[in-house]
């Protein structure tokens, strides 16, 4: 596919080597790729993430820019690091990890306590209402005893 903007030929230094792409033009000192246009060797921090890496403190090295679909959304600007120069995720600690665990629990344990009796179901209370079936029950009884 052939388009019709304007690119420029940029060199971007990735640790030992030195990339050389096509780009839009630059952004805050930085080149600006459109989607699917970044060199293999530039990842955002969430393609870092998935491979088990992140971005450790480094500056980003370019800017990836696209749409979305949808008509009203903005432009979106994502960093791209160099997937050479990034380090390993640490894995977390065993307090860490119990820490996750008791904070799910006590999230969990938020969702299925109604707020009217206080009391903690088998099931999820509904959002709009944070009240469980009984409550909510009792509540719409009333509604309809004041109405007539």
């Amino acid at each position: 596919m052939v388009r019709s903007r304007k690119q420029n030929v940029v060199h971007i230094a990735d640790g030992d080597t030195t990339l050389v792409a096509l780009a839009r033009g630059t952004r805050d000192g930085l080149p600006v790729f459109g989607w699917g246009e970044a060199p293999a060797g530039l990842l955002t921090t969430t393609q870092l993430r998935a491979a088990g890496l992140s971005p450790a403190g480094l500056d980003p090295l370019a800017l990836l820019v696209f749409r979305h679909r949808k008509p009203y959304a903005r432009l979106t600007v994502a960093e791209l690091y160099s997937a050479v120069a990034a380090a390993a995720r640490p894995e977390p600690t065993e307090a860490q990890r119990v820490a996750r665990l008791r904070n799910l629990e006590y999230a969990q344990r938020a969702l299925r306590t109604c707020v009217d009796c206080a009391q903690e179901k088998n099931y999820r209370v509904p959002t709009s209402t944070r009240q469980c079936w009984s409550c909510l029950e009792i509540e719409m009884a009333n509604a309809v005893e004041v109405a007539a």
